[in-house]
């Protein structure tokens, strides 16, 4: 067997072949670097905007608290206070003719003082609407409309009102023993609802209407007049003082 000397014997190597580049005409490399430019500007464009109207409705909600909480501070403001302060009742009876097709026929006389305290040093109260309205064992009877007013700082103000006429007050069969009940003792449960639509004064600035609701829970008792023009209970005792809860949570009607 004959030895090899170290030289390679196989099959011969193909010589190296270098590549060649080709460049289309389109340009298209140049074509992707632009479109990934464009789209990295419109980018942080966008986010210097968003950035930017972050910033400026953050800083408009910190001034508006400021201001807030300095109005707060300079107003002070002081729960309104709603009162019946007096009632006078003269009639209060469903039809009693035995002969009339309809007994659910009530007719009533009601005579009311309202009083309105507004304590607020600076702030005045403009009521553009107000509107009583009167319920019997939860069945409306009767309603009344009174004038508008502006209300003064520290100012208390009563407001006298009338509701007189008559209705058709369909109650629940189980109310008849509550009713008798009532006629018996001569005070009657009558609840008032009062509608307001009011404004706000301070210094020379108006707020918009806002709508608070007083409800008076009353116990009133049915009243003779005397030959000398005087009212008294015909079973005795006389109408107490009753203050109104707010059905409105605002800054000036609330508990």
């Amino acid at each position: 067997m004959s030895q090899l000397n170290g030289a390679y014997y196989g099959p011969s190597i193909p010589p190296p072949q270098h590549k060649r580049h080709y460049r289309g005409d389109g340009g298209g490399s140049n074509c992707c670097c632009c479109c990934g430019i464009f789209r990295c500007c419109c980018g942080c464009i966008f986010d210097c905007i968003f950035g930017l109207i972050c910033k400026i409705l953050t800083t408009l909600l910190i001034l508006l608290i400021i201001v807030a909480v300095l109005l707060y501070f300079i107003v002070r403001p002081n729960l309104v206070k709603f009162h019946v302060s007096n009632a006078v009742l003269t009639q209060f009876n469903f039809s009693s003719d035995a002969a009339a097709t309809n007994n659910n026929t009530l007719h009533y006389n009601f005579m009311l003082n309202f009083t309105i305290r507004n304590p607020n040093k600076r702030v005045g109260i403009y009521y553009d609407y107000i509107e009583a309205r009167g319920f019997y064992h939860d069945v409306g009877f009767g309603n009344v409309t009174m004038q508008p007013f502006f209300q003064g700082t520290k100012n208390t103000t009563v407001v006298a009102t009338t509701l007189k006429g008559e209705n058709e007050v369909v109650l629940g069969s189980d109310k008849g023993s509550k009713v008798e009940e009532e006629r018996g003792s001569g005070v009657y449960g009558i609840d008032l609802k009062v509608f307001m639509k009011v404004r706000f004064k301070f210094w020379f600035m108006k707020t918009g209407k806002v709508k608070p609701k007083a409800i008076c829970v009353l116990k009133v008792p049915l009243m003779t007049r005397s030959k000398n023009g005087t009212f008294t209970a015909e079973h005795g005792g006389a109408f107490q003082d009753t203050a109104c809860d707010w059905g409105y949570r605002w800054l000036w009607f609330h508990h």
